[in-house]
């Protein structure tokens, strides 16, 4: 089983390669491709994830149905057999990991929603008490569960180094007072029923970030979204506060990274079967327990 490291669509012109996303101009419309890539410490790994882009996909598809009512979304459609004609040549690339897409302007701010105390919240919130400027009940613990879920923001950062968190007065600057609202209403109403359902299934969801555009009727919702690379997902039978929780996504490869004391920088190593088959299994199983589904990976 080999992983789909990097696509290549002949003439379709290539706008970029992202961590994980190829992206495509197709007309008017954008091709996005979830390769089976796979990032850590801010640096793609020599090695990918097989069936990851696929994986990643098709839980993006089964949360932007269940939300569609909250904000409308940029999928125009997922069926290699309704893309251009010109892209059926690479169908064999495109199926299951691909979404054409509606072009929007895209908001510089990454829209996060955090329930639960962990990353980058808990060294805000034991450096100053509160996370984007929130104040937050003393006494909490790593992987504690907040009050009730908040809105904290984060710059959009450049490859290779971190999004830092921001405070919402910035957002206001940033967008002005009324988009700003519109996208923590949004962020919250998101996380809110995402996180009720990943409950009904026996998954915490801990944070997780959006990323919102707009066209020229409405602001929608873009890019991936719950995949287990934008969120924090935790067993619920296993989540005690009070240091890291196993999650649902590339712990396993953060793991392996810290035990060979690889120095965060580039060119980053490859990963022994072992580390990819566990990581791999871990994102099929959020994939079945969050959709249901069994899946054709």
């Amino acid at each position: 089983m080999a992983a789909l490291l990097a696509t290549n669509l002949g003439a379709t012109p290539l706008l970029g390669r992202g961590k994980v996303r190829d992206l495509y101009a197709i007309g008017d419309s954008l091709l996005l491709v979830a390769t089976d890539r796979i990032s850590a410490f801010d640096h793609v790994l020599a090695t990918g994830i097989p069936d990851k882009g696929k994986i990643l996909t098709q839980i993006s598809l089964f949360w932007f149905e269940m939300v569609k009512d909250l904000v409308p979304n940029h999928l125009i459609t997922a069926k290699v057999s309704e893309f251009p004609a010109a892209l059926q040549p690479y169908a064999d690339q495109l199926e299951g990991r691909s979404m054409l897409v509606k072009r929007a302007k895209m908001f510089p701010v990454e829209c996060v929603a955090r329930g639960y105390l962990a990353g980058s919240g808990w060294k805000d919130y034991r450096a100053s008490g509160a996370v984007c400027g929130i104040p937050l009940p003393p006494g909490l613990q790593d992987g504690s569960r907040l009050p009730s879920p908040v809105f904290t923001p984060a710059t959009k950062a450049e490859e290779g180094t971190h999004d830092t968190n921001i405070s919402y007065a910035e957002v206001e600057a940033m967008l002005g007072p009324a988009e700003a609202a519109v996208l923590e209403r949004l962020t919250l109403e998101i996380y809110e029923r995402a996180a009720r359902h990943a409950e009904s299934c026996g998954i915490i969801l801990a944070d997780t970030k959006f990323e919102f555009g707009k066209t020229a009727e409405q602001v929608i919702l873009a890019d991936e979204v719950l995949t287990p690379d934008s969120s924090r997902f935790w067993d619920k039978k296993t989540w005690k506060p009070g240091g890291a929780q196993p999650s649902f996504d590339k712990q396993f490869v953060r793991d392996y990274l810290e035990e060979i004391r690889w120095n965060k920088q580039a060119p980053a190593p490859g990963l022994p079967e072992e580390v990819v088959g566990r990581t791999r299994a871990k994102y099929v199983e959020a994939f079945r327990r969050l959709t249901g589904q069994e899946g054709a990976f």
